[in-house]
């Protein structure tokens, strides 16, 4: 089974990086905070380069 992308809204500070990293996977919701939207929307690379771009690392793999 392929790896998803999660992100952790309780930790999530809504910068919006991720979403500018990876539109095809991320985006803001309703509350200005990441969530995914699409997680097999990019490859794993591309996913991981958000994941380490994040600030407060709240992006992890499941």
């Amino acid at each position: 089974m392929a790896k998803k992308p999660h992100v952790d809204q309780d930790s999530c500070i809504g910068c919006g990086l991720c979403a500018s990293i990876v539109p095809t996977v991320f985006r803001l919701n309703e509350d200005n905070l990441s969530e995914v939207h699409n997680p097999a929307g990019a490859p794993e690379e591309k996913i991981q380069e958000a994941i380490d771009s994040c600030p407060v690392a709240c992006i992890h793999w499941d």
